[in-house]
């Protein structure tokens, strides 16, 4: 290649990647935010839906319950439903129906029609974030994946720090229905954006659908959730868990044993045959439980534990949030030049250190101390996150990459409702034995000690993905 061809090459790659993909990436920020914000406002609004519809916090919990097996169902479809109908217009139309469930829950008048409108939002939110994830890979050029990927990180920051501050607010000085209703400015920003912005990639085929693959997913995937669920409520022990799980198990065991043996199957299992994209999705797993023990334990133990009011307790995490996204746009940066391995190690180690950190805490620690912890977890955040979300996708078949989101979503969300679930029970169980064994003085002694207990079980795991990122090689082109 000449010189003039080499200066031209590079000449295009800084045009596209400077004036083509960040308006694409502001579009499929925007739609990710509607759905990932949504989910943090209505954790916090539990106990005045509980109120407002006379409930139980169990029926209550249906509401989310219910939108998380809709999503559980729908993310395996959004790799066919894209080569079929155009990655834009689904992910166009996903906003549509998610906008259309917002606006529905907000005029619910009993907890049947929440649920059942919390099922709709949760059919429409769940193909956005593979479709985007899939859409930002394709478009990025290979030396810049890592720096736009981490833009696309963006969401999952600020949806845990703004979803309780605004749900706090809009509770005290609005009313519950706006925990909904916020969504549909934001989704019609997000339709008119991604309209404008989101280019035609490939066009509709005639893919066909795995008809097997669409039984036993949703069969698989959401008797799973239900299952993990209903163990984190109701104790494993429960037979209708026990049930719920074996039949996932049977239901798992034979999609995986169907897809292995089609030509188009719904999801790309056969991207764990690549060395590094099962050491990747392995350390996503690892990860992902570890960072529960921020993302869950945290706003509890600022709101039990210190009494601070939700909104207080978002404000306190926004520098962790900040942080995180700095260490995202640092970590992307310096993953499309040194690759995953050392970045994704220094994020774990730091990752490590905040876990360890707040094992010490007690309910005395200074705020201001509180934040630095919080701080360092937010920098090995977000130096870990989203590369090795870049990582795998590199790993994949290329021209797969449409059926191989889906995977990864689907499998993270199994693998969150695990940590909830399991972080959950662990945090009961270690507050009760602590309260049984009769040397605590006072209740809130017993419960720092058992929040202590749960850190140290998220430490353990983060120090095992420290071990795995050593292992960690760049995929082969």
């Amino acid at each position: 290649m000449s010189n003039l061809q080499v200066e031209q090459s590079q000449s295009v790659t800084k045009e596209f990647s400077i004036k083509a993909i960040l308006p694409v990436i502001l579009a499929l920020i925007t739609g990710m935010l509607l759905v990932m914000l949504d989910s943090t406002i209505m954790n916090v609004a539990i106990p005045q839906l509980e109120k407002t519809f006379d409930a139980s916090l169990k029926t209550i919990q249906w509401a989310i319950t219910g939108y998380t097996l809709a999503l559980s169902v729908i993310i395996p479809l959004a790799g066919w439903f894209s080569d079929k109908f155009t990655a834009k217009r689904v992910f166009l139309a996903s906003i549509v129906l998610f906008t259309i469930g917002s606006l529905l829950c907000s005029m619910a008048q009993s907890t049947t029609e929440l649920i059942i409108f919390r099922i709709l939002q949760g059919l429409g939110g769940g193909m956005i974030a593979p479709i985007g994830m899939a859409m930002s890979f394709k478009i990025a050029p290979p030396d810049k994946r890592g720096s736009i990927m981490g833009l696309l990180g963006l969401p999952m920051l600020i949806a845990p720090v703004l979803g309780p501050v605004l749900s706090g607010w809009l509770l005290e000085y609005a009313s519950w229905h706006w925990i909904f209703l916020i969504n549909v400015p934001i989704g019609i920003i997000a339709m008119i954006v991604g309209v404008k912005f989101l280019p035609v990639i490939e066009k509709g085929n005639k893919a066909k659908l795995d008809i097997w693959g669409v039984i036993l997913s949703p069969l698989a995937f959401s008797s799973l959730v239900f299952g993990v669920h209903r163990g984190g409520v109701d104790g494993w022990g429960d037979r209708i868990t026990i049930i719920s799980l074996a039949f996932s198990f049977i239901a798992l065991a034979l999609f995986i044993f169907v897809e292995l043996r089609q030509k188009e199957p719904l999801l790309e299992l056969r991207s764990f045959r690549s060395l590094e994209f099962s050491k990747g999705m392995i350390l996503t797993w690892i990860n992902q439980f570890a960072l529960f023990g921020s993302i869950l334990l945290i706003p509890i133990f600022l709101q039990q534990v210190r009494g601070f009011s939700s909104f207080e307790s978002g404000l306190l995490v926004i520098p962790q949030a900040l942080i995180s996204f700095a260490g995202m746009i640092i970590g992307g940066k310096l993953f499309d030049k040194f690759g995953a391995r050392p970045v994704v190690f220094s994020g774990l180690v730091l990752l490590s250190t905040g876990l360890f950190l707040l094992s010490r805490l007690q309910n005395d620690t200074s705020v201001y101390v509180m934040i630095s912890y919080f701080a360092i977890m937010g920098l090995g955040q977000g130096l870990t996150t989203m590369q090795l979300g870049t990582h795998v996708l590199k790993a994949a078949p290329k021209d797969l990459i449409s059926r191989v989101t889906p995977l990864t979503a689907s499998a993270q969300q199994i693998v969150g409702s695990f940590a909830v679930a399991i972080m959950s029970g662990l945090l009961t169980s270690n507050i009760a034995t602590h309260m049984g064994q009769g040397n605590q003085k006072l209740p809130s002694a017993a419960m720092v000690a058992g929040f202590h207990d749960t850190f140290l079980v998220s430490l353990v795991l983060a120090l095992c993905g420290v071990v795995l990122s050593l292992f960690l090689r760049n995929p082969k082109s």
